[in-house]
């Protein structure tokens, strides 16, 4: 069905499943290892996604910030709840500031194209590493104890991966049979006998949500933990770069219209105020979750809706159940997702010429790969990149 700009379609939707690679194992960690309310965090990323989709009319995807994330679920002891509403605040203020002072676009000066290549084929890189390892994992379900389901000696997972990734390959091109759609769906029904909901209490309605107002010590400790980590990477992944890959995708015209540094950044940051306020997951915009969208099928905005929709189903229906719900995907099928959008987004470094430039990619991927740090990384570039421009080298 189509409605003006926006399109709704088992095609769409099956484009909107294809970042549940990223969104989903980061948001059921930060879930149960920060305690963050369930609710609160599906509701506030199915209304920006909704967001997203009606403002941009393209699938402009929404996932977790991965810096404060990954520090938050390594450290938990030092980062509360007020913390990660700190975090929240302190970051949407920022975006808002650099998109209403045009100080976002002086930045994006830094970021030239081989620049955004390597943090995008560094991304990918370490979407594809992710998603081999979410497929290896002996265990078939998030978070599940106990010994690896076997089939002939062999996991299941692993052979659920291997099958997946067959089947995707096969199906990339399929309208009728759209391949994120399938491999999910096929995913969760293979899942059931293994006893994906066994013991499952469940149960309706929402989970009560708070508001919280952080201290200075929250704010401190937000802006040196979770704040200035993530901040290279947001400017060149979630701004920078979304920026660049919606409009290598869907070319420079009318769709792209809405499409800029500034906007981004401000659509983030509105995002970022709100989430602080109630304490739910910092979020953001990346080249990665759009490519991971358009890889799958998703061409306009009504992914988001369809997606924004469940999510916000999911949070005011389920309560305290959706987290065993969301981990009834066994964790293939989120590395299947992981490895095709990260082949989807390495792939563009493909209109790199230059050999200069192309060392300059390579560089920043291979350090962001070794590192697992995109800021060292983009850090790393921009110095060789003035060195070689300084000293006139030719590779």
């Amino acid at each position: 069905m189509q409605l003006g700009a926006y399109r709704f379609d088992r095609v769409e939707f099956a484009g909107s499943l294809g970042d549940l690679g990223t969104l989903i194992p980061l948001s059921i960690a930060l879930i149960t290892v920060t305690h963050l309310n369930f609710t609160a965090v599906f509701l506030l990323a199915g209304l920006f996604y909704l967001a997203t989709g009606l403002y941009y009319r393209l699938p402009i995807p929404v996932q977790p910030l991965k810096v404060v994330s990954a520090i938050a679920i390594a450290f938990p002891e030092k980062i509360s709840l007020s913390v990660m509403s700190a975090a929240g605040l302190l970051f949407g203020a920022l975006l808002i500031f650099l998109a209403f002072t045009g100080i976002i676009d002086k930045l994006a000066k830094f970021f030239t194209k081989p620049i955004v290549r390597g943090i995008q084929l560094g991304l990918g890189f370490i979407l594809v590493m992710k998603g081999i390892s979410f497929i290896r994992e002996p265990g078939l379900f998030l978070h599940e104890s106990g010994d690896a389901h076997l089939v002939v000696g062999v996991p299941v997972n692993l052979l659920i991966g291997l099958a997946a990734v067959i089947l995707v390959l096969f199906l990339l091109s399929s309208r009728r049979f759209p391949a994120a759609l399938v491999v999910v769906t096929a995913g969760i029904a293979v899942g059931i006998p293994f006893g994906s909901f066994q013991g499952m209490e469940w149960g309706f309605g929402p989970m009560p949500v708070e508001f919280f107002y952080p201290d200075s010590n929250d704010f401190f400790t937000a802006l040196f933990l979770l704040v200035i980590p993530q901040i290279p990477l947001t400017i060149g992944n979630a701004v920078i770069g979304t920026t660049d890959t919606a409009r290598n995708l869907f070319g420079t015209g009318k769709e792209t219209t809405r499409v800029s540094n500034r906007n981004f950044s401000l659509s983030m940051g509105l995002a970022n105020m709100v989430v602080g306020f109630v304490g739910a997951m910092p979020m953001c915009h990346g080249a990665g979750g759009l490519a991971a969208h358009y890889r799958f099928g998703a061409r306009t905005g009504g992914s988001n809706i369809m997606i924004g929709l469940v999510f916000i189903m999911i949070a005011l229906l389920f309560g305290r159940t959706g987290v065993p719900l969301l981990a009834s995907i066994p964790n293939a099928i989120l590395g299947v997702l992981l490895l095709f959008a990260g082949l989807e987004l390495a792939l563009l470094v493909r209109d790199v010429r230059e050999r200069e430039d192309l060392f300059i990619a390579f560089l920043i991927a291979g350090i962001g790969l070794a590192t697992r740090n995109m800021s060292i990384a983009f850090a790393s570039g921009i110095i060789v990149s003035q060195l070689l421009k300084w000293g006139n080298i030719k590779i």
